[in-house]
């Protein structure tokens, strides 16, 4: 089992996901994420019993990149506080076919979720069960076939980069639930969690962790622009 570690210290461990993975046990009965750093943890601490492992923040299914765990219930806890009061700063690429109209700007949408499609609907005005969603965007790199946005995501809703970038004519490569023109190599779509920064729960200095891009013919041309660039 081969995880890409990209942070552990003895409070948390944050891991670089690949797409297609999940995070928690599912209907699929697919082997979580979690189960695996669970068996990474007893293997690499000896631990006889089973590991705690605390999920503080999900990834979709079909996107990739980091991903927070807390090893003990007081960073969890604190890990918790942290999201719910904003002080995480999540970072995401996304590639998209369509350029959008203006390089850079801020998404404000309400978004209602339809449980039984698994799909969010954003609209304009606000209404009960509609709940805001922000985010902020900027073109950064461009290859001959595809664009890539850098997202600073404000809120975080289900689904909310996919169905944003959707309504403003930029569905995410690969997702065909929010208007992709073909899907993905086993399901997975064109959007990644760059980069997570925070201050640590427990020592309380400044935590940033960042994510390679997976290793695909689409976001390895991209990144090969983006040096030539730099």
């Amino acid at each position: 089992m081969q995880l890409q570690v990209l942070f552990e210290d003895n409070h948390l461990i944050a891991v670089n996901k690949l797409p297609g993975e999940i995070v928690q046990s599912d209907k699929t009965g697919d082997l979580p994420l979690s189960e695996k750093i669970k068996s990474y943890l007893r293997e690499k601490y000896k631990k006889p019993g089973d590991a705690f492992l605390g999920v503080a923040h999900r990834i979709d299914r079909p996107v990739s990149g980091a991903i927070l765990f807390a090893k003990t219930s007081k960073s969890l806890a604190r890990l918790n506080e942290i999201i719910r009061s904003r002080e995480m700063k999540k970072t995401y690429w996304a590639v998209v076919k369509n350029k959008p109209q203006q390089s850079e700007g801020k998404l404000v949408h309400y978004l209602e979720r339809n449980e039984r499609m698994n799909k969010s609907f954003a609209f304009s005005d606000e209404k009960e069960n509609r709940q805001r969603a922000e985010l902020e965007y900027r073109l950064f790199v461009s290859t001959e076939n595809y664009h890539v946005l850098e997202i600073n995501l404000i809120t975080g809703r289900h689904h909310q980069i996919r169905c944003q970038l959707a309504t403003i004519g930029c569905p995410i490569k690969g997702d065909l639930k929010y208007g992709a023109e073909r899907s993905n190599k086993h399901g997975s779509i064109h959007l990644h969690a760059r980069k997570i920064e925070f201050i640590h729960p427990v020592k309380l200095n400044p935590v940033v962790i960042t994510a390679k891009t997976p290793n695909d013919p689409v976001w390895n041309a991209a990144m090969d622009v983006l040096k030539q660039n730099q």
